[in-house]
């Protein structure tokens, strides 16, 4: 009887710890779509709702919208087949293909392009005239794992001559408005974060011109890139590039400030991963 019962519990067991690793769906009825918690989660999923009902009709499926905590929770989901498609930060990106399966189709296009650049900016009371200025201050970066309110920024200040913990104080506050409005408020002298971000903070009036300047411009990097899972139908991956690739829709493309969506590859992101090896930057560990 005991034989029996060891038996059956072990097969028990078995089969739990094959469901519980399963490969996820290749062509699920819903698709799991992640974005960046770069604001409020609320703020986010409401000024995505064109993509959601762009998708579904595109697509022929349901689409849940997905904010998480910050990036590394978003990473986290990705590497356990949480989410079906994801759009990450240039760094981010590179965190989580580390850990997942998971492959880049499209980048966003602004001005025809699909680069971008982040910016150093200075609260105007604090005297910072230029990147040496910032020694024995304080500076705001966004989330960790961010390339352009983390990763680009502090490239910057060491290139020059400035090292975070030796020659400035740093503060991780976030999401790049908090980083913004910490400069505005005084609670930080300098930040770095993303320049298209920045530049709708001071179109929507939430950062004041007259209290936050651009101190310096970071050199062009590869663009945000829409990611999906690897493991997903070879035909469902092939119409969700093509959707993006095409996608016009003013509406959809709005929250995204683009124009649309280009190509984009896993080698693209190689630059991001030099400049985390020149910072010395244990990647694994974010």
């Amino acid at each position: 009887m005991k034989s029996i019962f060891t038996a059956l519990l072990l097969s028990a067991i078995t089969l739990l710890s094959g469901a519980a690793t399963a490969a996820p769906n290749p062509d699920p009825e819903t698709l799991k779509v992640a974005l960046l918690p770069d604001e409020n989660a609320s703020t986010v999923i409401k000024n995505n709702k064109p993509l959601e009902l762009y998708l579904e009709k595109a697509l022929g499926k349901k689409i849940e919208l997905i904010v998480t905590t910050d990036y590394s929770s978003m990473i986290e989901a990705m590497r356990h087949g949480r989410i079906d498609l994801a759009y990450f930060g240039p760094l981010s990106y590179v965190l989580a293909r580390q850990k997942s399966e998971i492959e880049p189709f499209a980048a966003i296009k602004q001005k025809g392009s699909t680069t971008y650049q982040a910016v150093l900016i200075v609260n105007t009371g604090a005297g910072i005239n230029s990147i040496a200025d910032i020694a024995n201050k304080d500076v705001a970066y966004g989330d960790k794992a961010s390339t352009s309110s983390h990763l680009i920024p502090k490239s910057m200040l060491a290139e020059g001559g400035l090292l975070a913990g030796t020659q400035y104080r740093e503060h991780f506050v976030g999401a790049h408005d908090a980083v913004a409005l910490a400069v505005q408020n005084g609670h930080a002298q300098a930040g770095g974060l993303s320049k298209p971000i920045f530049e709708v903070l001071v179109q929507r009036g939430m950062i004041d011109p007259n209290k936050v300047k651009v101190l310096a411009e970071s050199k062009p990097f590869p663009q945000y890139p829409w990611t999906m899972r690897s493991n997903l139908k070879p035909e469902l991956k092939a119409k969700i590039r093509t959707v993006f690739l095409e996608m016009k829709d003013p509406e959809v493309l709005k929250p995204f400030k683009a124009e649309g969506f280009g190509p984009a590859s896993d080698k693209d992101y190689d630059v991001v991963r030099n400049l985390g090896s020149l910072l010395k930057l244990d990647l694994s560990k974010f």
